[in-house]
């Protein structure tokens, strides 16, 4: 899942090219198989959890589909960051 070098710990590229490729979730099981990829990678992302709520919002039990323009924003935010992440630079022991 991650590609480790000399200069620190990134996101696999064959991970950034599933992820440009993901279409909008149509269903929370949709939406979670997309959560759980992102989750993966989210020491990556500054800010995350605050990021993902609207899409995690979606996944609660009894909560209706609804898909809006905060999904489609967060969902969009959530692949350029997965696809532009840093490289995570390891300290010096």
């Amino acid at each position: 899942g991650h590609v480790i070098s000399s200069e620190g710990i990134a996101v696999d590229p064959a991970k950034v090219d599933a992820v440009l490729q993901w279409s909008t979730p149509e269903s929370v099981s949709g939406i979670r198989s997309f959560l759980g990829l992102a989750g993966y990678y989210r020491k990556f992302i500054e800010g995350f959890s605050k990021l993902a709520m609207p899409l995690t919002q979606l996944t609660r039990k009894n909560q209706p589909f609804v898909w809006d323009k905060k999904c489609e924003e967060s969902f969009q935010e959530l692949k350029r960051r997965l696809t532009t992440a840093p490289v995570l630079v390891l300290p010096d022991a």
